[in-house]
């Protein structure tokens, strides 16, 4: 360890006991299992907002929930880990708490991640020790009814969309977005909304099982028909693909969206969502692609292969496809008429999947995980 990892350790030492008095005094008497603690990962980003977002359904439905951080220094009690990866660790394992976790992706045997066949074989060993798991299509849920997990601990819940913080577009919102984010008004903009690199800095290597390099090659063949092409980029960990696309000379926009309105913001402002993906849980960008009105062009992988109905409210290609993506992209380039059907159905699918319409599935998760308390 270095010695400004050692000092920073230090630091946080005095907080962290703090932390731990606080709990245990609060925490103490709580009724087993009488609240929820819903906890991400240490990189926050997409499971982070999970977590936010299941805290306010179990609030809707009359449960108790607590703060995340209180989880570790309590006992006996309900915790919902937004990733798979922490909730198999010995932390959580040897816990006295109920634990319950989703598990969107990582497919055993994936060259280059590991970390899949080690959380796989955790789950297999450890199968008994889940209460419930949450998978969002069908490949995770063979998945973990293969590592043991009694079927009836296992729910099918998609990923959901708030629905409210992404307004259908317009021919208005989008020039607004286009001054906003300083792309060209005649331009024809092709988004990619995630994070493929690996770590939290540049990412300047790659995260294969999201495809950047399937998103760099769709482009580059793209140009080729599209003198007008440009690119914008959203997320973290963005470095292997802008330093491809400055190698091609393709002109793009690299943009933080801290908060939902600027990443609405960045749908509006594109004409087709590119969705590159070999492996996934959703995407998020899924669903608000379609509730924005941006025509969606993703490979079939996650909960995309069975929410998109190929030419009705997206489109889709097999994985690492290549051409197929590239001729659906023209498509959406010249088709006007489809376009506006894509918008349309789109818009619908993610209006049917808002959060709150999803409370009655998480019902069925928390029933008998979490107890309710008069």
């Amino acid at each position: 360890m270095s010695a400004r990892a050692v000092a920073r350790r230090v630091a946080a030492r005095p907080a962290r006991l703090a932390m731990q008095s606080l709990a245990g005094v609060r925490t103490r008497g709580w009724p087993p299992a009488s609240r929820l603690f819903a906890v991400s990962d240490v990189g926050g980003w997409s499971v982070a907002e999970d977590a936010c977002h299941l805290e306010a359904t179990a609030r809707r439905l009359g449960y108790l929930v607590a703060p995340s951080n209180w989880a570790r220094f309590a006992s006996r009690q309900s915790v919902f880990l937004t990733s798979h990866f922490d909730a198999l660790s010995a932390r959580w394992l040897e816990s006295s708490h109920r634990l319950a976790t989703a598990y969107l992706h990582g497919r055993p045997g994936t060259p280059g991640f590991p970390e899949f066949d080690d959380s796989f074989a955790a789950l297999r060993r450890f199968a008994d020790r889940i209460d419930r798991v949450q998978v969002t299509h069908a490949e995770m849920h063979e998945l973990v009814l293969s590592a043991g997990v009694p079927p009836e601990r296992v729910f099918r819940i998609p990923i959901g969309i708030d629905i409210e913080h992404f307004p259908l577009g317009d021919a208005e919102s989008k020039a607004r977005a286009r001054e906003s984010l300083g792309l060209p008004s005649a331009a024809f903009v092709a988004g990619s909304f995630q994070k493929d690199g690996v770590g939290w800095a540049e990412g300047l290597e790659p995260k294969l099982v999201k495809g950047p390099d399937v998103l760099v090659a769709v482009l580059e063949h793209l140009r080729a028909e599209t003198p007008e092409l440009q690119v914008l980029l959203t997320g973290p960990a963005r470095g292997y693909v802008r330093n491809a696309l400055e190698r091609l000379g393709l002109p793009y926009r690299h943009v933080v969206a801290s908060t939902r309105h600027d990443l609405a913001e960045a749908f509006h402002a594109v004409d087709v969502c590119l969705v590159t993906s070999r492996q996934e849980g959703g995407p998020k960008a899924v669903l608000e692609a379609m509730a924005t009105g941006t025509p969606l062009v993703s490979t079939r992988v996650g909960q995309a292969q069975e929410l998109v109905d190929d030419v009705r409210n997206g489109l889709l290609a097999d994985v690492d496809d290549v051409a197929a993506l590239v001729v659906q992209a023209a498509r959406v380039r010249d088709e006007p008429d489809l376009v506006s059907a894509l918008r349309q159905a789109g818009r619908a699918t993610a209006e049917s999947l808002a959060y709150e319409r999803l409370d009655h599935l998480w019902a069925a998760l928390l029933d008998g995980f979490v107890a309710h308390v008069d």
